[in-house]
C-alpha cells in the first residue's frame, strides 16, 4: 500500500470483521480498495480523469454491497463516505446491532466469534454459517394471574 490512504472504515458482518481502506490519488485519479490490508485488493484503477464518483464492490461471504462515494468539497479537497447495502455505515451498524447478537470467547485456547442473526435465526461461527435445526420446545411459560 502506498501513502494515499484517504479513508478507512471498520465493518462488522455476520461472517467477520472487515477493515476497508481506500486509496485515492487526487492528481491521477487512481483508486484502490483494500479489504483487511493487503490481503485482498478488490479494485484498482489507475489514471482516472474523473476524480469524483462511486466505487461499488462486494464484502464478505455474503457479498454485502459496499459503495464508496467520492465528493469534491472545495478545490482539491474530497469527502469519502461508505455505504453498506445502500445505507450509510452508521445506519447499517445501528441496524445490525438490533438484528444480531455477537459473542467473542476463548475456549481451550482458541478464539471464537459467534453471531446470531435474530431476523433469520442463522448462526455463524468464525466466518462459517452453521447448519442449525429448529426443534419444537416443550417448555411452558408460567404466568401469574
Amino acid at each position: 500500500m502506498s501513502g494515499d490512504i484517504v479513508g478507512a472504515w471498520d465493518v462488522s458482518l455476520s461472517d467477520g470483521l472487515y477493515r476497508i481502506e481506500f486509496e485515492h490519488g487526487s492528481t491521477t485519479g487512481k483508486r484502490v480498495i483494500y479489504i483487511n490490508g493487503k490481503v485482498r485488493e478488490v479494485l484498482r484503477r489507475d489514471w482516472m480523469f474523473k476524480l469524483v464518483g462511486k466505487e461499488t464492490f462486494p464484502v464478505g461471504c455474503t457479498d454485502a454491497k459496499a459503495t464508496i462515494t467520492i465528493e469534491a468539497i472545495t478545490g482539491f479537497s474530497y469527502e469519502y463516505t461508505l455505504e453498506i447495502n445502500g445505507k450509510s455505515l452508521q445506519t447499517f451498524l445501528d441496524n445490525r446491532s438490533k438484528i444480531s447478537k455477537t459473542w467473542v470467547m476463548k475456549l481451550d485456547g482458541a478464539d471464537y466469534r459467534i453471531v446470531l442473526e435474530k431476523d433469520t435465526m442463522d448462526v455463524w461461527c468464525n466466518g462459517q454459517k452453521l447448519e442449525t435445526m429448529r426443534r419444537p420446545s416443550e417448555a411452558w411459560t408460567l404466568r401469574e394471574l
